[in-house]
């Protein structure tokens, strides 16, 4: 039988079959054994083939992936985790305070996407809250990523900013939504599919920081057709496994501005001639985007992560 896995929590997986009827599956050892980099060898948004074998449900063999987002594992039996695959498009929140999102984990989110096509959006929500200074600076920010060709949208579950065109781009399609522990994805999404009805948590009064809702990704079939991916809280991302002289390439700002480079291998660190390092002089690339690059580069890592190869 054929079926799209909608769930992973570790030993079993909720798999959607063909019929429309949901079914636990395990899998064979054989499968466990052929991933052994990863903790799970099956992921939400997989398509599977799983037979009945004496009344278990048994998954012998995984679909081609188009893609897939991972993270490291706290598990040091095992190098990472696949949080889901086959993705659309991703939506990343990004918020100011409680929790303050840092600019470095949102470019590496969007690195990780770029190496994989995946079509990112990034949603600066809570958007009611600020004023001021606050104000000024997510202004700011979105104009930087606009300025890279991101698309950003303005959202408030408070104000109902824009959850209307937050829908429509949801509709069709596997979608992805991510961010920080705290960051207000699940009251988000609650909001905009109330009958979904995902568990919310709220900011620990010690650290300022979202705590963990969400313990495995799920995805959950939409009203309004296609389906969404909701994956756990994520605090910080690590190096995305690519090599380095490929990095740039997923900076689409430093990407188009290689042609100019004195050199074309030039890795927009210390070479002569280099255009990416005079749009940093010149402020037509951000300081901030640049600094996460040179962080990338050198192999300086943060907690968690993506890879692009498991």
């Amino acid at each position: 039988m054929k079926g799209l896995v909608l769930k992973s929590t570790g030993k079993f997986y909720q798999v959607k079959g063909a019929d429309g009827l949901m079914y636990p599956c395990q899998i064979r050892g054989k499968l466990r054994l052929k991933d052994a980099m990863t903790t799970n060898p099956v992921a939400a948004g997989d398509h599977v083939r799983f037979d009945d074998v004496n009344g278990e449900y048994l998954i012998r063999e995984i679909g081609e992936r188009k893609n897939y987002i991972i993270r490291k594992s706290v598990n040091l039996s095992r190098d990472a985790s696949i949080i889901a695959s086959n993705i659309d498009v991703a939506f990343l929140l990004v918020t100011l305070s409680e929790p303050e999102t840092p600019m470095g984990f949102v470019d590496r989110f969007l690195v990780t996407a770029e190496a994989y096509d995946i079509t990112s959006v990034l949603l600066f929500h809570k958007y009611d809250q600020y004023s001021g200074s606050e104000l000024a600076k997510v202004e700011a920010l979105i104009a930087v990523y606009e300025n890279v060709g991101y698309q950003c949208l303005r959202t408030s579950i408070v104000s109902g900013l824009n959850l209307d065109v937050l829908q429509e781009m949801m509709k069709d399609k596997v979608k992805l939504f991510s961010g920080q522990s705290g960051a207000g994805k699940s009251s988000l999404i609650n909001t905009i599919v109330p009958t979904l009805d995902l568990r919310v948590g709220e900011i620990s009064d010690w650290s300022g920081k979202g705590q963990h809702t969400t313990t495995f990704a799920e995805m959950h079939e939409l009203p309004f057709g296609g389906y969404m991916v909701d994956t756990p809280g994520i605090k910080g991302f690590g190096l995305v496994d690519i090599p380095k002289e490929e990095l740039h390439h997923h900076f689409k700002e430093f990407f188009r501005l290689l042609p100019q480079c004195k050199f074309a291998n030039c890795t927009h660190v210390n070479e002569p001639g280099c255009a990416v390092r005079k749009g940093l002089e010149a402020g037509t690339i951000a300081p901030s985007r640049y600094k996460t690059y040179l962080s990338m580069f050198n192999d300086e890592e943060e907690k968690g992560g993506y890879r692009r190869n498991a």
